[in-house]
């Protein structure tokens, strides 16, 4: 049996320091990504890792899913395997055994951080429609200097694949369809 903390942030610069203090583990996996989906390289490592009779500790639900459908799929294939989940904050244990009301809350937490998610991008997209309509916000900018967008779109004209040149120029096709309109 094996006690695993899994820790995540949202993005490279935050610190994990606050994640599962004092919390005795056999190994940590961190991830420093989004929660926005399971598409996550250490989440996936100690998917692998994990066996029937381990326990994965996590600081708070919002760690491990900020979507609760992920959420609920997540925690039900943990079961599924016989491995335990602790959420520490919220002093919540899945251990496979039917609980309606540990489910209930499970459900519930997960939806407040997922609300809590879509409310934080719902806020950023104001600011940047804001600072757009101010001039304040551009963007990043372009990798292509005017000559090299002149370049391209001469090439758009003659060429039969746009995925070829998208993949010549290193961009996504809607890119490169954005670049000749």
């Amino acid at each position: 049996m094996a006690i695993i903390n899994y820790i995540r942030v949202s993005t490279v610069s935050q610190n994990t320091a606050r994640q599962l203090v004092e919390v005795p583990s056999d190994r940590i996996f961190t991830d420093k990504c989004s929660g926005k989906n399971t598409d996550r390289p250490a989440f996936k490592e100690m998917l692998d890792f994990a066996r029937e009779g381990d326990v994965i500790n996590c600081h708070e639900l919002s760690r491990l899913a900020r979507n609760t459908m992920d959420l609920l799929n997540i925690v039900q294939t943990l079961n599924d395997k016989g491995i335990t989940i602790n959420f520490i904050k919220e002093g919540l244990s899945f251990t496979g055994d039917a609980d309606p009301f540990q489910t209930l809350m499970l459900t519930m937490l997960g939806a407040v951080a997922q609300l809590e998610r879509d409310i934080s991008l719902e806020r950023q997209r104001e600011g940047i429609a804001i600072a757009k309509a101010a001039g304040k916000y551009k963007g990043r900018p372009s990798a292509f200097s005017e000559a090299e967008f002149s370049n391209i779109k001469a090439e758009f004209t003659n060429t039969k694949s746009k995925a070829a040149l998208a993949r010549k120029y290193n961009i996504s096709r809607s890119y490169l369809y954005k670049i000749v309109a």
